[in-house]
């Protein structure tokens, strides 16, 4: 409690220890990230390598796919060993943070597994991203690290959002999308000594990333001219078209996964065998969709026809589904970008062809769909837009990229589809049904600002309904700190904190969050 509580009420000195601590975080997670981008890269050009071989040398087929079997066997055993590997990893994280997965197997371990796991589905060729492993490895590497220079439970949370936010940054050369990820998607909310931790390790992260591959984006489109005003029409129809395309996304994605779950003749040490054998059969017959999706980045141009890129599309999006829905580690936010990007060509061409639209816009349209594509899948339009800026290049598409991926967020809305990483963990957690465990001894803060029409606004103390099982230990306003009294009043903007044990954490945080929204909540 009481180095917790410290964390947010002491004076300057130990900000800045966190702040430092979380440069420290950053060179470590992005050199494992970096080493795990160099590894990906080398499975991913033995994988294409290993296919061509293949397709001309037809009589090691068999030997192949035995190879595929035990590879699939092998990766299947890593994460019935260790669940916490499954699928990207950031749904794990954000678990994590919010108090639950409470037993766990040590840091180290999900650092080898995840690490290990993912090159070898990558290097099968699996429809898998980067990405997620990459956030989870860099929060992974910061609990390690917190666990010996953590003054407290709160801070070596800041600092696994802060290697989240490192492991984003070197992944895709892309630092303030991985501070605005973390800040949107992980933590949900920031204060000042959060917001600098973050920064300075994605800063750090980036830094050594750039060391070793250099300052080019990911993506190089030749933009050569900006969207002209009075063709903005175009981008609300290509708005609600990849906003509707992002919910068929996550749903088909969350079935895909109840119905691997309905396969009873399947278990965890059989059901990624179907991704590797399914990689295996596309490996001959239509490589172009392994991977994450550099390949199909390459293919997206008007030369190719509308029917070539709605089979590459179609094919990609299956096979992803299949990948990632088995529990294979690897991440979906690389491939759904792939993915927004071909509706993005599909759009362009049909706009070039039909509407008279301008050849030099196809990869406008290209980057503006990445954006909103990720924002109705993933629900957070402002790393959406910061990060396809990064992974462009380009700083000239600000306001077309805000308004795709504001329709898009709008149209997913609207048709009621859950954030995937939000619904993925909640299917996590309803999938194990942890029994409640009795309170415990150890404390841990939960902190939060007070938002405009939240129950706590403008209230006395004594006259907020306080869920069971937690106390208001502080009050910020401004610079200044107090210690909460029955009569003392709660402003809007407010920051307060309340202290609870772990094993209600979740539980309590979740309460007080639906109060803060305005929500009636009964205990």
């Amino acid at each position: 409690m009481k180095n917790n509580y410290k964390v947010l009420t002491e004076h300057y000195t130990d900000n800045i220890m966190i702040v430092l601590k979380s440069l420290l975080v950053g060179l470590l997670a992005g050199g494992v990230t970096v080493l795990y981008r160099i590894v990906l890269s080398y499975a991913e050009h033995f994988s294409f390598g290993m296919y061509d071989f293949l397709r001309e040398h037809l009589i090691y087929l068999p030997l192949a796919f035995i190879v595929f079997i035990i590879a699939a066997y092998f990766v299947e055993y890593l994460v019935s060993k260790n669940k916490m590997i499954s699928g990207s990893g950031i749904p794990q994280i954000e678990g994590i943070l919010k108090g639950h997965f409470v037993k766990r197997r040590s840091w180290l371990h999900t650092l080898c597994t995840k690490f290990l796991g993912g090159v070898i589905a990558i290097g099968a060729g699996l429809s898998l991203g980067r990405e997620g492993p990459s956030i989870q490895l860099g929060a992974t590497v910061a609990e390690g690290l917190g666990k010996k220079i953590g003054k407290g439970r709160l801070e070596r949370k800041i600092l696994m959002a802060s290697g989240a936010s490192a492991g984003l940054a070197a992944a895709f050369n892309a630092p303030m999308a991985g501070v605005v990820f973390a800040l949107e998607e992980i933590f949900k909310y920031f204060s000042p000594v959060i917001l600098l931790s973050m920064m300075s390790s994605a800063v750090a992260a980036d830094f050594v990333s750039k060391q070793v591959f250099g300052l080019e984006p990911i993506f190089n489109f030749d933009v050569t001219q900006e969207i002209p005003l009075n063709s903005y029409w175009l981008l609300v129809i290509l708005g609600i078209l990849v906003g509707g395309m992002g919910a068929f996304y996550n749903f088909a994605l969350l079935k895909t996964k109840a119905i691997y779950e309905k396969m009873k003749f399947l278990n965890t040490k059989t059901k990624i065998m179907i991704p590797f054998i399914l990689a295996g059969i596309l490996g001959l017959t239509f490589p172009v969709v392994l991977g994450g999706g550099h390949k199909v980045i390459e293919e997206l141009t008007l030369e190719h026809g509308l029917g070539a890129l709605l089979i590459i599309f179609v094919v990609k999006f299956i096979f992803s589904m299949i990948s990632f829905g088995s529990g294979a580690p690897g991440g979906i936010f690389f491939p759904l970008i792939v993915l927004g990007g071909a509706i993005g060509a599909l759009f362009a061409g049909v706009s070039v062809e039909y509407f008279g639209i301008s050849q030099d816009l196809f990869h406008n349209l290209i980057i503006l769909a990445m954006a909103g594509y990720f924002t109705a899948i993933v629900r957070a339009p402002i790393t959406g837009i910061v990060l396809i800026m990064e992974m462009t290049g380009s700083f000239t598409h600000i306001l077309p990229l805000t308004v795709v991926a504001v329709i898009a967020y709008v149209v997913a809305d609207l048709l009621k589809s859950p954030p995937i990483y939000e619904a993925l963990l909640e299917n996590m957690l309803r999938s194990e049904n942890p029994e409640l465990e009795r309170e415990s001894s150890r404390k841990i803060t939960v902190e939060l600002i007070v938002k405009n029409d939240s129950q706590f606004g403008n209230r006395l103390v004594k006259d907020i309904p306080w869920p069971g099982k937690s106390l208001l230990v502080g009050i910020q306003r401004g610079d200044k700190h107090f210690i909460p009294k029955g009569d003392f009043e709660i402003n809007e903007g407010d920051y307060i904190t309340v202290l609870t044990d772990v094993n209600s954490e979740s539980r309590i945080r979740e309460i007080l969050e639906e109060m803060n929204l305005g929500e009636d909540t009964e205990e």
